[in-house]
C-alpha cells in the first residue's frame, strides 16, 4: 500500500495573515513535501480551493516548486476541480509538471466539495455534474490522443487540434476523486480509472457498497481488476502517543469544522462526537504510529482492500513543527507496516 500526505495549504492564522506570513507558510509547505520525500513517503497531494483560508488555488505551481526539490515522491492534485477548469490547460499544466518532475506527476480530478469556483469562473452551479462529465471526457481524449477532434456543450469544439506538451508517462495517471455519490463511483469504474475516496466523517465501512458498485461497473466494462485501484483520503494525525495526538489535533479540528459547519448547517463539533469518529469504526485516523497503522489496516479491510492511503493533516491549525514531526513518524513508523 502507498502512504502519503494531502495538503490544502492552510493559512495558519487568518486574522493575522500578512504577505510575510503567507510567504513563510508556502516555504514551510515546501519543506514538508521535501521531508515527506526524505522519509520515504510515496505521494504528496495538493488540493485546489478558492477561499481565504487556503493558498492552493494554483496547485501545479506549488507541485512544480516541490518537484525541483524532491527525488522520488509522486506529486498529485487532491483534487483538481475539473468542473471549473479548462481540460486543455489542466492537461498542459500537469504534462509540464510530469516533465519537470521526471515522470512523477499524477492528477486526481473531481467536482470539489466547495462551490466558490463556479461563480468565480462564470459557471452555473446547476450544471455541476454535466460540466464534470463533459470535461472529464475531453481530458481523457486529450490524454490519449495528441491530435484531438471533440465537440461538447460547454466549450468550443476542437478540430484536428494538436495539444502539447506530451507528458513523460503514457498514459498519464488520472484518478477520480469522489465523496459519496453513487453515480461518481459507477462512472469511475466504467472508465477503468483508479478511485480516490474522501471519507472525512461517518463510519468507513459504510462506503463498502459504493466501492462494490465501482468494482462491479469496472468488471462489466471489461477492465482488469488490477486497474481498479482504490485510494482513501482521510483526516488524520500521528504523534508519539495517542493522548498527545488527540491533544494536538482536537482543538484545531473542532474550530475548523465548527466554522465550516456554520456554512453548511452542521452541528458544532463536540469532544464526544470527535472521540466517536476517532474510535474503531470512525473515519478519523488520529493516534500513535501503531494505532494509526492498525486503523489504516482496518479501513482497508472494511473497503475490500485499498492501494493508497493519504493523510489530510493541515486543517487543524497545527504548527509547522508538529506537522514535520507527524510526517517523520508516518514515514518511519507507520509506512513500514505496509
Amino acid at each position: 500500500m502507498e502512504i502519503g500526505i494531502d495538503s490544502f495549504a492552510s493559512v495558519p492564522d487568518q486574522a493575522k495573515s500578512t504577505a510575510a506570513s503567507r510567504e513563510r507558510s508556502i516555504a514551510e509547505l515546501l519543506d514538508r513535501i521535501v521531508h515527506a520525500d526524505q522519509v520515504g513517503l510515496d505521494v504528496f497531494g495538493m488540493g485546489e480551493h478558492h477561499r481565504r483560508e487556503f493558498m492552493d488555488s494554483a496547485p501545479t505551481i506549488l507541485l512544480a516548486a516541490a518537484a525541483g526539490r524532491t527525488k522520488n515522491i509522486r506529486l498529485t492534485s487532491a483534487v483538481t476541480v475539473l468542473s471549473a477548469a479548462d481540460p486543455v490547460r489542466v492537461f498542459q499544466n500537469f504534462a509540464t509538471l510530469d516533465l519537470v518532475s521526471g515522470g512523477r506527476a499524477e492528477m486526481v480530478v473531481g467536482r470539489g466539495s466547495f462551490t466558490e469556483a463556479f461563480p468565480l469562473f462564470g459557471l452555473k452551479l446547476q450544471d455541476y455534474d454535466e460540466l464534470f462529465a463533459e470535461k472529464l471526457g475531453l481530458l481523457l481524449t486529450i490524454r490519449d490522443h495528441e491530435i484531438v477532434n471533440w465537440s461538447g456543450k460547454f466549450r468550443p469544439a476542437l478540430v484536428d487540434q494538436a495539444i502539447y506538451p506530451r507528458p513523460v508517462q503514457d498514459p498519464f495517471p488520472v484518478w477520480i476523486g469522489v465523496g459519496g455519490t453513487p453515480q461518481s463511483f459507477v462512472r469511475a469504474g466504467a472508465l477503468g480509472l483508479p478511485l480516490m475516496v474522501a471519507i472525512i466523517g461517518g463510519e468507513t465501512h459504510r462506503f463498502r457498497p459504493l466501492i462494490d458498485l465501482y468494482r462491479e461497473a469496472g468488471r462489466k466494462a471489461g477492465h482488469a481488476p488490477e486497474k481498479l485501484k482504490v485510494g482513501l483520503h482521510s483526516l488524520g494525525y500521528v504523534a508519539a502517543t495517542t493522548e498527545e495526538a488527540v491533544a494536538d489535533y482536537y482543538p484545531g479540528y473542532a474550530e475548523t469544522f465548527t466554522r465550516i459547519g456554520r456554512e453548511r448547517g452542521w452541528a458544532p463539533v463536540t469532544r464526544y462526537a470527535f472521540d466517536a469518529q476517532n474510535g474503531p469504526l470512525g473515519a478519523l485516523v488520529v493516534g500513535s504510529p501503531e494505532e494509526v497503522a492498525a486503523k489504516i489496516q482496518r479501513h482497508s479491510e472494511a473497503l475490500g482492500g485499498i492501494s493508497r492511503f493519504t493523510f489530510q493533516m493541515d486543517n487543524a491549525g497545527l504548527s509547522h513543527d508538529k506537522l514535520m514531526q507527524a510526517i517523520g513518524l508516518i514515514g518511519e513508523r507507520v509506512s513500514p507496516f505496509f
